[in-house]
This record gives structure tokens, sequence and C-alpha cells, in this order.
């Protein structure tokens, strides 16, 4: 009795042993926005935890209407390199870069009423790109649908090849022109429903969510463990928006200016440093903002910095800090690769100008419409930091040496040669002056006329 108790025992330990061993680890990642640098971002860390957790399958829940191609085209990459098996369940949209993602996954499935294709490039003002670019996209299409191999059948006339997922479908769903007999006729872009997808190839089953999902495909019993964005996710993901960075530039405007009203260094260049900090760190991180850009915008300061402080007046170095600043502002957000811009579209360029020279703008009157409510006497809520005091010449106030004021008819000599400035010898000091007749040579004997504008007016003394 106590045997058999035992061997009862044992068998019902080992089953939950070799339960949890056939417990299948699906790691599921959602891809519910669009397509930038930020989902490229999270991926890379995606396909890391999965394979530090030895995953069993990666899961991505999608809902997209597309997005940037160039971060799509690195998403697709990781997904055929994968070693571990990469399907996705598209909830409801996988459009444009969606459908290249989905394409590359080893198993598609979609939820009832789901759409998978129209991935036709558009820019951002939501124009059909030039033809090379849908050339481009149209390649990356076919060689992913080909990337899941075909079966060769050979009949007694003809060797037939059928792929697993047709290079010409995936084609046909970036451009119209494209004919695929008894799927698409010429003059429309591709896009399947779920059943049309299963029909074609493009999908292997339909479900309802992810559980549904994976009984379907008979996996018994698993582990959903989902990736969480993490706070600096949500942050650089916030800060890139462009309404975030538009108010950013207005920051980093805003400070400048308002330090260059106050004497020393203040909180406002805080603000415009961490302004600063907010725009490029994300965009730098993301792999928008290039060292070279970020360079330009601090050299840009630069050059404007010692326009004001250093260098009289305004000119060249100024004009040049302003144009190097703006640079560096647009370029940070285009999407070129160093210095290659062949994938950015013109409108691309204008829409960025537009965003940084509108943010700027903005800035300025605002800082104009704030230093007048907020630093104004008496009245603005800041107005305990502003200086409002004013030094008056009846309390003894001036803006000169007083001795000036009691030179007039003191005689001496020209120090150096006045042309019509220079230097007089008074009384055995130094003096700066002006000629009243526009030339005086040096030693040659003067007379104090007046004084004015900190210095002294001076003529050659004909009574010497």
């Amino acid at each position: 009795m106590k045997r058999t108790a035992f061997l009862l025992f044992f068998i019902i330990i080992l089953g939950n042993v070799f339960a949890q061993d056939s417990t299948k680890l699906v790691y599921k990642f959602n891809i519910k926005e669009q397509i930038a640098p930020t989902v490229w971002r999270q991926t890379q860390k995606v396909f890391e935890q999965a394979d530090t957790l030895n995953a069993d399958l990666i899961l991505i829940h999608m809902n997209t209407y597309g997005g940037t191609v160039v971060d799509a085209d690195s998403i697709r990459t990781k997904i055929l390199n994968s070693k571990i098996p990469v399907w996705v369940f598209i909830d409801n949209n996988a459009a444009s870069a969606g459908a290249l993602i989905s394409i590359a996954c080893d198993s598609i499935f979609m939820r009832p009423g789901g759409n998978i294709g129209a991935a036709t490039v558009v820019n951002q003002g939501g124009e059909k790109a030039p033809d090379k670019y849908q050339s481009y996209f149209r390649s990356i299409m076919r060689a992913t649908a080909e990337s899941h191999g075909a079966d060769t059948i050979y009949t007694a006339t003809d060797t037939i090849i059928k792929w697993f997922r047709n290079p010409a479908i995936a084609e046909a769903m970036v451009d119209e022109d494209v004919y695929v007999k008894g799927v698409i006729d010429t003059g429309k872009v591709l896009t399947f429903t779920a059943n049309e997808a299963m029909k074609n190839g493009f999908c292997e089953g339909t479900a309802d969510n992810v559980d549904d999902l994976l009984k379907k495909a008979n996996i018994g019993t698993y582990e959903i463990k989902e990736y969480k964005p993490t706070t600096i996710d949500l942050i650089i993901g916030f800060l890139t928006s462009p309404i975030i960075s538009g108010i950013l530039i207005m920051g980093i405007l805003g400070g400048i200016y308002f330090e260059m009203q106050s004497p020393g260094i203040g909180f406002p260049l805080v603000i415009a440093i961490l302004a600063a900090v907010g725009y490029f760190a994300p965009l730098y991180l993301e792999g928008l903002a290039e060292n070279w850009e970020i360079i330009i915008f601090v050299v840009g300061l630069i050059l404007i910095a010692l326009e004001i402080f250093v260098i009289p007046g305004f000119g060249i170095a100024g004009a040049s800090g302003i144009v190097l600043a703006i640079v560096g502002l647009t370029l940070s957000l285009l999407n070129n690769v160093r210095f290659n811009f062949e994938g950015v579209d013109g409108k691309e360029v204008i829409i960025a100008l537009l965003t940084v020279t509108i943010s700027l703008f903005m800035g300025f009157i605002l800082s104009l419409w704030l230093g007048k409510k907020l630093f104004t006497a008496t009245k603005g809520p800041l107005h305990n930091l502003a200086l409002t005091s004013t030094q008056q010449k009846e309390e003894g106030y001036v803006s000169v040496n007083v001795k000036q004021l009691s030179m007039a008819g003191k005689k001496g000599y020209a120090y150096t040669v006045l042309r019509p400035s220079g230097k007089v010898n008074i009384d055995g000091e130094i003096w700066d002056a002006k000629a009243e007749d526009n030339y005086i040579d040096r030693n040659d004997p003067v007379v104090v006329t007046r004084q004015g504008n900190t210095q002294l007016y001076v003529e050659k003394d004909s009574n010497a």
C-alpha cells in the first residue's frame, strides 16, 4: 500500500515538472502607434529581452496605419534575422509600414474585420512619393515575401514555383500598376481583408484575441510576458512629438532672450539649457539628431554670444550664428543618415524648417509679451526680480567723470594725433578727446572747449 502511494506521488511530481517544462514562453510586443524611431528603439530592446528570457515565441500585437520606411525596414530586418520565431496578430490594421513588418513575420494572424496592405510610399503631406521611392519599397516588399521560400512543382509540361507568400502580391500592395491574375487589377493599390489574406497565403488564420490565437495555433500551455515601455521610452516619445519640439524651441529662444535682459547668469539660462537638452537628447537617442547637427547648433549659439558680448554692432558673426542655429535645429528633425539626404523628401525639409522658424518667431513674440507681463514694475508677478529703481541726475548720479564737467577752458597738448578722436594731456592726466576742427597733430597745444558723450572736445590753442 505504501509502495503504491509513493509511486503515485512520484508520478504526480514528475507530471508537474514535465508540464512546467512544456510551458511555452510567449513574449508579447505591442505596436499600436505610428512606426517611428521610438518603435524601432523599443523593438531592439524586445528582441534582446526575449533572447535573455529564452522565449519560445515573440508575438507582435499590431494596430497601425504605417510610419517611416527607414524604421519599418530596420524592424523587418530584425525580424528576418531573429532566431526566435516571430508571429504577428493584426488587431484591425497593418497598413503601409505595418504591412511590411507583418510580411516579415513567420506567421500572420488577423482579427476578423482586420486589413493588411496599402503600402504606397507617401510624404508627410500624404501625397504619393516619387517613383524611385516606390521602386525601392516594392523591392523591399518583394524580397521580404520571397524570404519565406517557395515550393517547386514539376509537371509534365512545366516547372511551377509556388511561393508561400507571393512576391507579386506584396508588390501590388505598393504599386497600383502591378497586375496579379485573380487577385488585383491595375489602377488599385492592394489591401486584403482577413479572409482574402488567408485565401492568398498572407494570413495563417483568424482569431478574436491573443489567447484565441494561441489556442487555435495548438500551443497548449503558455505564459505571456508583455514588454512594457519604460518611463524613459514614454518620455522620449513625448518629447519627440512635433508640438513639444516646437515648445522646446520656444523655450530655448525665450531663455536666451530673458538671460540677455538680466545681468550675470541666472534662471533664464537654465531654462534655455534644459530646453536644448530636452530637444536634442531624445532626437539623438532615436538616431535623428547626428553629432554634427548638434555641433552646428552650438557653434551658432557661440557666434551669437560673441556678437552680443564681444564684437560691437551686429554683423557677420551674428548673422552666421542665427543661420547655423536654425540649420542645426532643422536638420535634427530630418531622418537623414549622416550627410546622406537621399531618402529625405523636399517637403519634409520645408515642414521641418517651418516648424523651427514658426517656433522661433512665436518664442520671440511670447518672450516680449512675458517680459512685459511678468517683470513690469508693481504689476507683474515677478516684478521683484526686475530692477525698478532709477538713478537721478539731481541726486548726483551721472554717467561721466565729474571732473570733466569743469574742464572747459583748461589747456594742455595732444598726447596722440587727433583724426578727429585721440587722447590729450591736461594737467598731467590723459583724457579721451575729439578735435573740433577734425585734425590736430601730436604735441600741438590744445584748449578744452566743452564736454560731451563721456569725452572732451578740444581745439588748437592759438594763444600758445
